[in-house]
């Protein structure tokens, strides 16, 4: 079988941290992916929301340097996480991180802190 995917989107919010029992970092990376396409004489666009899952100095790294509307490319394979919440079945799918490429930052942002250049590193460490 093969599960791989590649996406590159702007991130919606600012990704967040948090660590396993074990203390390996964990950061989850909202994104938006939007796709163009045609139908008819009409031009269409369509707004894909999903979660990349970053582990260890990935995660600690896209959580130093990522903000909120940053550009990313994402590589890695997708994942549907199965759970029950008040008696509901609930899944989602998502998408864990081998690769996070940095990509342009929005024109209008000013923050000087987006200059830097975060180390390039790829990952395969999952807890799980």
């Amino acid at each position: 079988m093969f599960n791989r995917i590649i996406l590159i989107g702007r991130l919606t919010r600012d990704p967040e941290i948090r660590y396993t029992p074990t203390g390996v970092a964990v950061a989850t990376i909202p994104i938006a992916v939007n796709s163009r396409y045609r139908q008819g004489e009409d031009l269409r666009e369509e707004t894909l929301f999903i979660d990349a899952v970053a582990f260890g100095k990935q995660a600690e790294t896209c959580t130093q340097y990522l903000n909120k509307g940053r550009m990313v490319l994402v590589e890695g394979r997708l994942r549907e996480r199965r759970w029950e919440h008040e008696g509901q079945k609930r899944t989602k799918v998502e998408v864990i991180a081998n690769n996070i490429r940095f990509l342009s930052k929005r024109e209008s942002t000013d923050s000087p802190e987006l200059d830097q250049i975060p180390p390039e590193e790829i990952t395969d460490l999952e807890p799980f």
